[in-house]
């Protein structure tokens, strides 16, 4: 697996060439071999800020996120099952809520 930490403008061109989004997200996973994501290390310092943590928990937050999708789960579409195991490895690696938990608050 491999994970590049860019700014924000970096994750905007990657979200708009590979997702054809025209903005910044915090989190980009492309599934293949070697699996790839990309974290905004921008989002991640305003994030951490927002939710009271640091910045490395952010990012490991943000990889978990990722390393989910890249095994193939889909928040958008899979009745719960990325929010189940996000909240369980969440709880194993004593990480602060994750990416799906705050959406759904």
């Amino acid at each position: 697996m491999v994970c590049l930490i860019a700014g924000d403008d970096q994750l905007r061109r990657l979200n708009r060439e590979f997702r054809g989004r025209d903005y910044a997200t915090d989190v980009l996973s492309f599934p293949g071999e070697p699996g790839e994501m990309a974290i905004s290390f921008d989002a991640a310092k305003r994030q951490a800020a927002e939710y009271g943590h640091s910045v490395a928990e952010e990012i490991a937050i943000l990889m978990l996120h990722g390393m989910l999708h890249l095994l193939g789960m889909d928040h958008e579409t899979d009745g719960g099952e990325m929010s189940r195991a996000e909240r369980k490895w969440r709880g194993r690696l004593g990480l602060p809520a994750g990416l799906i938990e705050r959406v759904s608050a």
